[in-house]
């Protein structure tokens, strides 16, 4: 059985990004069933470009999303507004698909990209959110992105329409794309990426940020509303200055929210579930991970 899906793809200030994306879409061998491209408050001409690709092709569509218009574009993932995107995007859906895929604008892909997706989906009925492995470029090579087989990149990330619902429910803070893990594997559902499926990302994580050390101190950040372990966040940081040595500042910008009593996570019971899989015993079965 061929599973249907459709695309969600927040898009701010993306012109040089959209037409390569455009050109990898319109090349699947399996075409989705509509592919909405949700503009927030782009300056560039980027909804302008949007919205003549939407008259050309059906099943595009164009939206804007409605929301305030604040915050500078380096700010735009500590605020989520990639999550305000895609919600806007599946409201903004014709109809519901088996799975709904966020892409995004900065990304390009094989023409079997898809379809190959799809077909883990079909093959596997606990598969609830699953994405490819994840090529960014360095030293002017493609290199994969190493990151816990769990755990499927932000970039290209496909969801099983069960658990659309969920996403909705999602408090709009950096660190949403993990929490959706948790709630899915508490359903029921597993999480997987798929290295053998590639796609090209064009701007590392984080690629906005002025600086690369402020870019780890707010994944530091982040890791407190998820509501990590000190100790695991600590041992996280320090086991990835191996390669990046900026991620030091991931401790800083841990504490730093602890130290201000931000609010963590409301939902007791995907925050327990975090820390479950933070826990000594874990580790020393599973191995240390790269992303968790």
């Amino acid at each position: 059985m061929t599973l249907s899906y459709a695309l969600v793809t927040p898009a701010r200030n993306e012109s040089e990004n959209l037409p390569r994306l455009a050109e990898s879409v319109l090349a699947q061998t399996l075409p989705p069933a509509a592919w909405v491209i949700v503009d927030d408050h782009s300056d560039d001409g980027s909804f302008a470009w949007t919205e003549g690709l939407a008259a050309e092709q059906a099943f595009v569509h164009a939206e804007a999303w409605e929301g305030p218009n604040t915050g500078a574009l380096s700010e735009g993932r500590r605020e989520a507004r990639d999550l305000h995107a895609f919600r806007a995007g599946i409201d903004a859906l014709p109809a519901p698909a088996d799975i709904v895929i966020k892409v995004d604008a900065d990304t390009a892909f094989e023409p079997d990209y898809f379809e190959r997706l799809l077909a883990k989906f079909a093959e596997q009925p606990d598969l609830g959110i699953a994405g490819g492995g994840c090529y960014e470029r360095e030293d002017g090579d493609w290199v994969l992105r190493s990151t816990a087989a769990s755990h499927p990149r932000g970039a290209s990330r496909a969801y099983r329409w069960e658990l659309v619902e969920d996403i909705r429910a999602l408090e709009p803070r950096m660190g949403w794309d993990g929490l959706d893990e948790v709630k899915a594997e508490l359903r029921g559902y597993r999480t997987r990426q798929f290295p053998e499926i590639a796609f090209r990302h064009y701007r590392p994580e984080g690629g906005r940020e002025r600086h690369r050390l402020r870019a780890r101190a707010v994944t530091g950040r982040a890791s407190w509303f998820m509501g990590y372990r000190p100790s695991f966040l600590v041992l996280r940081a320090l086991h990835r200055t191996r390669k990046d040595p900026a991620a030091i500042a991931m401790i800083w910008g841990y504490f730093s929210e602890a130290a201000k009593r931000t609010p963590r996570c409301a939902d007791r019971e995907v925050v327990a579930a975090v820390r479950q899989r933070q826990a000594l015993q874990t580790l020393l079965r599973e191995g240390f991970p790269e992303r968790t």
